[in-house]
């Protein structure tokens, strides 16, 4: 059996598709659809059992054993700003499965988040990078951060089963339009096509020219691929505890995404690709004011340094925006 928390949401449910394509069916859901749309990600997938975030820990003691856990579970919300709320769901929460994840033995790999470098330009996972501007960025840390001293403080004998923490990075694919405004950018710039017919990105701000603010974009189908390979480390019993970044590994400016966005969308149409200065001289790409919520919060540039997940083994391919915003709306498209 295999157990994936947020197993309706963006990541969850494509590792729930990625494990069925493999013969996988024996598989519990963990979520919170207080929210219903959510379901919608479940409807083509084949799992054995549900449960609600809260009903599952009441029940913990008493479940089977699985094979492995997949946490995804948690408020990505950055904007949240109820601290309690985001250290319950995305610390406390993650601290009681860790434990009991020690307790029976179960390999545990879950969802860390690149907000915990904040404002910094470095992208290791070092402490002295580790910077988060919001709350919900210091609840991932401080999990990473209990994480690494259970593992220091375990020694030699390890613990006695893996941990790894993924930080991902700009997270894009299917499956995620119930995010909101939380989706990823390629998202939001599809919906404005389709509305206005053209795509908006912020203007200048904090030495960044209009729409050079850079991101690591990275595919969903390729931080599900990470995913599946540390899963497939532990069965045959290598440990890789620790906690790494997930990312392409290559900063893209958001004037590449809506590029890619904007010439996807023509190309469907049966139109030609445009460069860059064409496409904005048309109005096809436009320039917002920075808001000024954002001034002081907001991540102008994230690149994952690669150097650890890569020193362990894991070879996953990441895509470029070129080709992966391609397939992911070919894939809103059909």
């Amino acid at each position: 059996m295999i157990l994936v928390t947020g197993g309706s949401g963006f990541i969850g449910s494509n590792l729930v598709r990625a494990l069925n394509a493999q013969g996988e069916r024996d598989i519990i859901v963990v979520d919170d659809l207080t929210t219903g749309d959510r379901y919608q990600n479940l409807v083509d997938l084949t799992i054995a059992d549900y449960f609600d975030k809260d009903e599952f820990l009441a029940r913990l003691a008493s479940l089977p054993r699985p094979s492995v856990v997949f946490h995804q579970g948690a408020c990505s919300d950055t904007m949240e700003h109820d601290g309690r709320f985001m250290m319950a769901n995305n610390y406390r929460w993650s601290r009681t499965l860790f434990d009991w994840c020690q307790q029976e033995r179960v390999p545990l790999i879950y969802a860390s988040s690149a907000a915990v470098y904040g404002g910094s330009q470095q992208f290791s996972e070092r402490p002295e990078h580790e910077h988060p501007l919001n709350v919900y960025g210091y609840s991932k840390l401080l999990f990473d951060q209990i994480v690494r001293q259970q593992i220091r403080a375990a020694g030699s004998p390890r613990l006695p089963a893996p941990v790894i923490g993924l930080r991902y990075f700009n997270v894009y694919g299917p499956r995620e339009q119930h995010k909101g405004r939380m989706a990823s950018v390629a998202f939001h710039q599809v919906v404005q096509w389709r509305a206005e017919g053209c795509v908006r990105l912020f203007g200048a701000w904090d030495g960044w020219r209009e729409g050079q603010q850079s991101r690591d974009f990275v595919h969903v189908d390729d931080v599900v691929a990470v995913n599946l390979w540390f899963a497939r480390e532990a069965a045959e019993g290598r440990d890789h505890s620790g906690v790494y970044n997930c990312g392409s590994g290559r900063a893209q400016a958001f004037n590449e995404v809506a590029q890619a966005v904007a010439n996807t969308m023509r190309k469907s149409q049966g139109q030609a690709e445009l460069p860059l200065a064409e496409l904005v001289e048309q109005g096809l790409i436009r320039y917002v004011p920075f808001p000024d919520s954002l001034k002081g919060k907001y991540q102008s540039f994230t690149e994952a340094d690669l150097s650890e997940l890569r020193a362990v083994g894991c070879d996953v391919p990441f895509r470029g925006v070129e080709t992966g915003v391609a397939d992911y709306i070919e894939w809103l498209t059909q």
